[in-house]
């Protein structure tokens, strides 16, 4: 990553989405909202344009591109730079998570599945 600053939620979500397998632009959005359990759904703008900027920053790149019913469709992918970007962010949390927990002690339960 060429900064030290943290990503966005969405970056995050949407290169994490790729760390597997190539997606096209709706399986992306699909994936997203599955791994965030919900909690984040991307609209066509948000994530169309979060992927163009990603694009352009080197993190993904178009695997291919189709036509389905006569419509294009890009497949995208996660470039080395992308993944490397994102284990620099993973490990961030990581270490944001692991101070969190410090700091809570022993008197807490997590919370599964976001609900008490």
């Amino acid at each position: 990553m060429k900064n030290k600053r943290s990503m966005q939620e969405p970056t995050f979500l949407l290169l994490t989405a790729l760390a597997d397998q190539p997606r096209h632009g709706y399986a992306l959005g699909e994936e997203v909202t599955a791994i965030s359990e919900g909690q984040v759904r991307l609209g066509a703008g948000s994530l169309y344009g979060t992927l163009d900027r990603l694009l352009s920053e080197g993190l993904i790149r178009i695997e291919r591109e189709e036509t389905v019913d006569g419509r294009p469709r890009r497949v995208f992918a996660l470039t080395e730079e992308g993944a490397q970007a994102l284990r620099v962010e993973s490990e961030r949390l990581r270490t944001a998570l692991r101070e969190a927990d410090r700091r809570l002690g022993t008197n807490w339960t997590p919370l599964v599945g976001g609900t008490a």
